[in-house]
């Protein structure tokens, strides 16, 4: 378990981590992940190939979709349940209070607070007719070797890029020390949020929310290869974010009308009414 915090609080300060009885109960991709969760990392690890990444950069990073604010985003995502969770199957605005509320709890700045609330929030990416694998899941570099890391890591047989020599060798398309902002990731929510949020947020946060889902690095420790100095500090603050986002899921529901006022205020004090998706 992880259980890096932020830095002027330690596990056993935390209030959330003391309500955590079985940590080991998350992240299961054996016979235990829910139905469906390798289907989904199949036809992720197939198609998510450096050309198709670098497509979907240029096609988002427009922001041209739609204007539309923050909780407006989260009331549109009640209905999304992400195929790739392997623990509950939980509406999106349920995942986002609760993993607000957990860093709320153990007194965080209201910056990372809202990271907490928003940061799946670009998975309405499904309202532009993308499909799960292209929207969520864990994130990985690509343009390289696929590291044996990344979960289900042997569907990678029959990506393209696998069999391409020019990605095949120690650090691909990079160059040794790069680091993690020169890296291109797998497609998903991350990459497209840290677009859209990217001017209005503390470093901090941009950071949690572009590599929340990089688990094969921030968890795994893989692609030390091609990190510098700066993701030291990167993944600190990434490590601290983890541990709300993965054990404040659970099956009691947050009262979302009693606890919207607070949210509402806490996004108009770092969001205008609308922003460009």
């Amino acid at each position: 378990m992880s259980q890096a915090l932020h830095p002027n609080i330690t596990a056993a300060d935390s209030a959330f981590l003391q309500t955590i009885n079985d940590t080991e109960h998350f992240r299961h991709y054996d016979d235990e992940a829910r139905d469906g969760v390798k289907d989904l990392y199949r036809e992720n690890h197939v198609n998510q190939t450096l050309d198709f990444v670098l497509a979907q950069k240029a096609k988002y990073g427009k922001l041209d979709k739609l204007e539309m604010g923050i909780w407006d985003a989260l009331e549109k995502m009640n209905e999304f349940v992400d195929n790739s969770d392997p623990d509950l199957a939980l509406p999106q605005i349920v995942h986002a209070l609760q993993t607000a509320e957990a860093i709320r709890m153990d007194g965080h700045p209201r910056w990372f607070i809202l990271a907490g609330l928003i940061h799946d929030l670009g998975k309405v990416l499904t309202l532009f007719g993308e499909p799960q694998w292209a929207i969520v899941g864990d994130t990985y570099p690509v343009g390289c070797p696929f590291s044996d890391k990344i979960v289900y890591s042997e569907l990678f047989a029959d990506n393209p890029d696998s069999k391409n020599p020019a990605y095949q060798t120690a650090n691909g398309i990079y160059e040794a020390g790069c680091g993690l902002d020169n890296v291109h990731l797998s497609w998903g929510h991350d990459e497209y949020l840290y677009m859209v949020t990217k001017d209005y947020l503390p470093k901090e946060a941009q950071w949690m929310l572009r590599y929340h889902s990089c688990y094969p690095i921030h968890r795994e420790g893989a692609y030390q290869h091609l990190l510098n100095e700066q993701d030291e500090e990167t993944l600190k603050w990434v490590r601290a974010f983890n541990p709300y986002d993965l054990y404040s899921k659970c099956e009691t529901l947050p009262n979302v009308e009693e606890l919207k006022p607070f949210y509402q205020e806490l996004i108009a004090e770092f969001f205008p009414a609308k922003i460009k998706w």
